[in-house]
């Protein structure tokens, strides 16, 4: 099973992973709001305001996937979007991609109001 870290606090974030939800295959993912729990976050290493900044996947094997990365490993298990994933994983895709996404992922942490509560918890 391949367990997914995400924020369930932000908008957009939730309605991306609600429509993922609805079109993976049943029993594929292990989907974790880390706003709602923060126990199999925590044991895998990862602090709460790492988890708000980038979305984690954590794959069949247990090896941790990152921002641009965990959305390629997604991807690729859901039906219409492999062809997008193989696309991003190309490399020059895959640097503007990351690049995109990053500074995409800081704007909306700086942003976010439980985002920046992490900061100050921890």
């Amino acid at each position: 099973m391949i367990m997914v870290f995400y924020d369930g606090k932000c908008g957009l974030c939730r309605k991306e992973i609600n429509y993922y939800k609805k079109i993976a295959p049943p029993g594929l993912f292990d989907w974790q709001d880390i706003t709602e729990s923060l126990d199999d976050l925590n044991e895998q290493g990862i602090s709460l305001s790492a988890g708000l900044k980038q979305i984690h996947a954590k794959d069949h094997d247990g090896r941790l996937y990152v921002g641009v990365d965990a959305f390629i490993l997604i991807w690729k298990q859901l039906r219409w979007w492999r062809v997008l994933a193989t696309l991003v994983a190309l490399p020059l895709i895959w640097q503007i991609a990351d690049i995109v996404y990053r500074i995409f992922a800081h704007w909306r942490f700086s942003r976010l109001e439980h985002c920046q509560l992490a900061i100050k918890q921890e």
